[in-house]
C-alpha cells in the first residue's frame, strides 16, 4: 500500500474530527426532508481534502500552532461550499450514485435536491457572515459565482470537440481550483495583513486545485465504477471533454465522430476510453497535473523550509498519488 493512501495528519487530527461533528450541527434544518437530504451529502463521507488543506496551513501561518476559531469555522465553511456544489452538479449531469451512494436527487427529487443545494450554500453564507471579516466574506463570496461561470462555460463547450486546453483549464479553475484557492487565501486573511503572503497561499491553492480537477478527469477514464464511487466514463456521457481527450484527439481525430454523434450508441463510450487509452492522451494529462503540482510545491518551497511544510507536501503529493 502505497504511503499516501492512508490520509492522515496528526498535527490537526483533533480538528478534523471536531469538524466532522460541527459539519452535522452547522447544516441542522427545521423540515425533516431538507434535513434529511443534507445529511444524505455528510453520511457519504469523503476525504474532507479541503479542510485538511486549510487546516495544514493554518498550522504552518498561525503563533505556537493554535488554529483560531474562526479559521476552523472557515474550513467547514468550505466544505460545506463544496458539498453543495456537487448536490448542484449531480442535478446537472443526472449522475445517480455519488462516494458509491445514491444522490440527493435520486433520493429524493430534483427539485428537493435543488433546495437542499440551495440550503447548504445559505447556511454557508449565514456561517460566512458571522466570521464579521469583511475580506473574507468578499474572497469566499467570489467562489459561488466562479461555479455559476464554470458550469455555463461546460454547458456552452459540450460536445465541442473544438474546446482547447486553454478553455478546459479556465473551466476548471471556476469549477474546482477557485474554492481552493480563495479558501486557502482566506485562512491567510484571518491571520494576517501581508497580501503578499496571502496571493502566495492563493497560488498555491490555484495550482493544487488544477492539479486535482486534472487527476479526477483522468480517473474517469482509466478507473472503475467502484473506485469512483461514481459510473466510469460519465464525463464524456456527459459531454464534458476534459484533457485526457482534449490530448487523445491530436492521434486520434476518429474520435470527432463518436463526439459529433453524443456518444448515443451503447459501446460508444468504451470505444472511446480504449480510443484514448491507445494514445498519449493520459500521459500528457498526467504531466500537466505534475506540472500544477511541482508548481504549487514551488511556492510553499520559496516561503518556508521543507521541514515547516511536510504536511503541505504530503497532501499536494497525496492528490498526485491518486493516479499512480
Amino acid at each position: 500500500m502505497n504511503q499516501y493512501n492512508n490520509l492522515k495528519f496528526e498535527s490537526i487530527d483533533i480538528e478534523l474530527k471536531q469538524l466532522n461533528i460541527n459539519l452535522q450541527e452547522m447544516i441542522t434544518a427545521e423540515h425533516p426532508i431538507l434535513y434529511a437530504a443534507a445529511e444524505q451529502l455528510f453520511n457519504a463521507g469523503g476525504k474532507r481534502i479541503r479542510p485538511t488543506i486549510l487546516l495544514i496551513i493554518a498550522k504552518l501561518i498561525v503563533n505556537q500552532g493554535k488554529i483560531s476559531n474562526e479559521q476552523k469555522r472557515l474550513a467547514e465553511i468550505t466544505e460545506i461550499i463544496h458539498t453543495a456544489s456537487l448536490v448542484h452538479d449531480d442535478i446537472i449531469d443526472n449522475s445517480e450514485t455519488r462516494r458509491g451512494m445514491e444522490t440527493v436527487h435520486n433520493v429524493f427529487t430534483n427539485k428537493i435536491a435543488v433546495l437542499a443545494g440551495d440550503f447548504l450554500f445559505a447556511q454557508s453564507s449565514w456561517y460566512l457572515a458571522n466570521l464579521n471579516n469583511s475580506d473574507v466574506v468578499k474572497v469566499i463570496s467570489k467562489v459561488i459565482t466562479d461555479f455559476a461561470e464554470g458550469e455555463v462555460q461546460q454547458g456552452t463547450k459540450s460536445f465541442d470537440y473544438k474546446i482547447s486546453i486553454k478553455n478546459y483549464i479556465e473551466k476548471s479553475f471556476y469549477k474546482t481550483a477557485s474554492l481552493i484557492a480563495n479558501s486557502c487565501k482566506g485562512i491567510t486573511i484571518l491571520n494576517s495583513n501581508n497580501s503578499k503572503i496571502q496571493n502566495k497561499f492563493y497560488l498555491y491553492g490555484k495550482h493544487l486545485g488544477l492539479a486535482f480537477q486534472i487527476i479526477d478527469d483522468i480517473l474517469d477514464i482509466t478507473s472503475s465504477t467502484d473506485k469512483l464511487g461514481k459510473p466510469a466514463g460519465s464525463d464524456l456521457k456527459n459531454g464534458n471533454l476534459t484533457a485526457p481527450l482534449i490530448f487523445a484527439l491530436e492521434e486520434k481525430p476518429e474520435i470527432i465522430k463518436l463526439i459529433n454523434r453524443e456518444f448515443q450508441n451503447s459501446e460508444d463510450i468504451t470505444q472511446t476510453i480504449n480510443l484514448i487509452k491507445s494514445t498519449k492522451g493520459i500521459q500528457k494529462a498526467k504531466d500537466l497535473a505534475i506540472e500544477h503540482i511541482q508548481l504549487a510545491i514551488h511556492i510553499m518551497n520559496k516561503e518556508y523550509p521543507d521541514k515547516e511544510i511536510k504536511d503541505i507536501l504530503r497532501i499536494s503529493y497525496y492528490i498526485l498519488d491518486r493516479i499512480n
